[in-house]
């Protein structure tokens, strides 16, 4: 990317990395940012990515929207809701229809939007010293970024309350603990788990997986008759892949498997 906001990179086996790229700033969120983490989501489409990793810079993961790049006036109204419009809800919609695993790599602090980012990728993968908070309660705000939908259904609904009414800090240990996070590492052996666990995503069938989040996201809004219909439906198409083929073929002749998101 050319505005260092964001940092991009791709590697041999098509693990993507998208890094904030604000560590002054504790990667907070501006107009800018946004546009080029939209920009950098279709990169990596592009690019044929198939897995995705988002981090941050510095000390920090993400502290959520920077309120200095608001128009902001003591007095006067300011409509949060066209941030929302424009920059938040977009993000989360676009990390739900990657065509490929997203994970969060979190380490020191993820505040606000940034803590619900995390919550909105596939896994969350955190080192020891990352915390979480729901800051918005602190100044006079509700939990946006989908935090509203996707906490209550991790935590349940008195977890989740007492998070957003506190705005308390939450530990690695204890979002693991929660079911919010999906491993932690000691901090200096983040980096070697989630480039395990990233090289294994990517080495799996990506179109499984997209519709393992599908089928998983929808089981919290409907019925076990519509969720039944879901997953045949879902079965059918994934049996006419080539992966699908691919993947008994070599359960068959007894190697491993090589997908190609076909």
């Amino acid at each position: 990317m050319t505005d260092n906001t964001i940092l991009y990179g791709i590697d041999e086996n098509k693990v993507c990395t998208i890094t904030l790229h604000r560590p002054d700033k504790l990667n907070s969120f501006t107009r800018a940012m946004h546009a080029e983490l939209a920009d950098a989501v279709e990169r990596a489409t592009q690019d044929g990515a198939r897995a995705l990793l988002i981090r941050g810079s510095g000390r920090a993961f993400c502290a959520g929207q920077d309120l200095a790049d608001l128009d902001f006036t003591p007095g006067q109204a300011t409509d949060l809701g066209d941030v929302i419009e424009w920059g938040f809800n977009p993000l989360v919609r676009r990390l739900h229809a990657a065509p490929f695993p997203v994970i969060a790599v979190v380490h020191g602090t993820a505040a606000g939007a940034g803590a619900n980012l995390a919550f909105a990728c596939d896994m969350v993968l955190a080192g020891r010293s990352a915390s979480f908070i729901q800051a918005f309660v602190k100044i006079g705000l509700l939990p946006d970024t989908g935090g509203t939908w996707f906490l209550p259904r991790a935590v349940g609904l008195q977890r989740a309350l007492g998070l957003a009414m506190t705005g308390d800090r939450l530990s690695a240990a204890d979002a693991h603990a929660w079911g919010l996070v999906w491993q932690v590492f000691e901090d200096d052996a983040l980096d070697e788990g989630v480039a395990r666990l990233a090289a294994q995503l990517a080495s799996q069938p990506t179109g499984a997986i997209v519709a393992i989040r599908h089928a998983m996201r929808a089981a919290g809004t409907q019925g076990l008759d519509a969720q039944l219909d879901l997953e045949r439906d879902a079965q059918r198409r994934l049996g006419n892949s080539a992966d699908y083929a691919e993947g008994v073929n070599a359960f068959l002749e007894k190697r491993a498997p090589r997908f190609t998101g076909r």
